[in-house]
């Protein structure tokens, strides 16, 4: 394992693309102290607490490395960008024109990401305007002006500095993909999270709970074993090719496998989840009403309902999510165009069926597991009086990206006959 450290870091190519990628990451840190123009840095500090505990605001001050509650540049995160794939990506399964140019490969994909980038400008935007409200909100009830008197002028350069931010982390993360290692926006959300680890840590070992110090690295390490082999299981569908003629020549036949992973959606509907499930405290928290206050309590994060109610969604959006992503009628299509075939399954429409049953089977366990490591933490605490959170999100991603991350710097020393990383 060091020497094959020592492998990567002795290629000049590999050497430099680490180096480019750690140095975006750290401005991309760096900007997360920087507050945004027309901010009184001293009043966002006493409003802190509004961005702790388990509502929407905290999820997304997560996934920003704590630079919402600071309201710095980079308060928005890398999130409008990733709401933005994500529409996209189901819009071109109802809009044919889209779906059109999904199929048209390369071409067809930058078009696509150039949408996106117009709809992440537009989403950060309105994310921005709203967060400037929201501030002022939180603002007067603490009795402090965090962005002060609201005039045009001033509502108008925060939102403009947080929405170029959001753009600038786009661009960053476009440059990580295509001269680093590793996909850059998944890093930016991994960055982000890994910044929060000692304060997490500290947590954890000033809990007043003396079995859970204890408890708590042996839990950790079974989970991380747990999300590393359920992440790399997959169903591996037998496909032989033909012998076919192109042009004038004899292409051999010959047999492969079609990978399809249990986990197939990923941590998507675990986000789409955990987004909806936080809406209930924090709308009571906003409208601080009786009857609002009571519906909060029932979704009250360490509850059962929440737990339920999470696990259900995942469940949901996994299979959603899956049938999006993965389409069995175009697979056997591909497969039959290509001369491929499952052993004794018949192509055409036998063949998509064969696909979507054998998919059935898996997306159940998969969204089992999505939905049991979410619940995870949520039971550890309320079985506990420990302080310390780790979010089920959080550890999917982390891992997710470290995986990802890996395998690619192993196939960046392959090219280079060099041993990888996994052996």
């Amino acid at each position: 394992m060091l020497r094959t450290i020592l492998n990567a870091f002795s290629v000049a190519d590999i050497r430099k693309k680490l180096a480019f990628t750690a140095a975006i990451l750290a401005l991309y840190r760096l900007g997360a102290y920087i507050p945004a123009p027309g901010v009184d840095v001293a009043a966002v500090k006493e409003i802190e607490n509004n961005f702790t505990g388990s509502g929407i605001l905290s999820f997304l001050n997560t996934f920003s490395g704590g630079s919402l509650s600071r309201l710095s540049l980079f308060a928005l995160g890398i999130m409008p960008y990733i709401t933005a794939s994500i529409i996209l990506q189901l819009l071109t399964v109802v809009v044919p024109s889209l779906e059109r140019l999904q199929k048209e490969g390369e071409v067809g994909q930058q078009k696509i990401t150039q949408y996106t980038r117009y709809l992440t400008v537009g989403l950060a935007f309105v994310q921005s305007l709203g967060y400037v409200f929201l501030f002022r909100s939180f603002g007067e009830e603490s009795g402090t002006s965090v962005v002060g008197t609201l005039t045009f002028p001033k509502v108008f350069l925060i939102v403009i500095a947080l929405t170029a931010g959001c753009t600038l982390l786009m661009w960053m993360g476009e440059l990580i993909t295509q001269r680093g290692i590793g996909n850059g926006i998944s890093l930016m959300i991994f960055a982000s999270i890994v910044s929060s680890l000692p304060s997490g840590l500290s947590k954890w070992w000033n809990s007043p709970d003396q079995v859970f110090i204890v408890m708590m690295p042996f839990i950790a390490l079974a989970v991380i074993v747990a999300i590393v082999f359920v992440q790399e299981g997959q169903r591996r569908i037998p496909v032989q090719y033909a012998k076919r003629v192109v042009g004038r020549k004899m292409t051999s036949g010959g047999s492969t496998y079609l990978p399809l992973r249990v986990n197939m959606a990923g941590v998507i509907p675990v986000i789409f989840a955990a987004s909806i499930m936080a809406f209930p405290p924090t709308i009571g928290q906003l409208l601080n009403t009786p009857a609002a206050l009571d519906f909060a309590a029932f979704f009250e994060p360490n509850g059962w309902a929440y737990v339920v109610g999470e696990v259900f969604f995942i469940i949901i959006f996994t299979y959603f999510y899956t049938a999006v992503t993965f389409n069995p009628v175009d697979q056997a299509d591909n497969l039959k165009k290509y001369g491929g075939f499952i052993p004794g399954v018949r192509p055409g429409r036998p063949t998509a069926e064969y696909l979507d049953r054998i998919l059935s089977r898996l997306t159940f366990p998969g969204a089992l597991y999505l939905g049991a490591v979410a619940a995870l933490p949520t039971i550890l605490i309320s079985q506990t009086s420990a302080n310390f959170y780790f979010g089920g999100t959080s550890i999917l991603i982390v891992i997710g990206v470290a995986l990802d991350t890996v395998k690619q710097l192993e196939a960046q020393l392959m090219m280079r006959n060099y041993e990888g990383f996994l052996k």
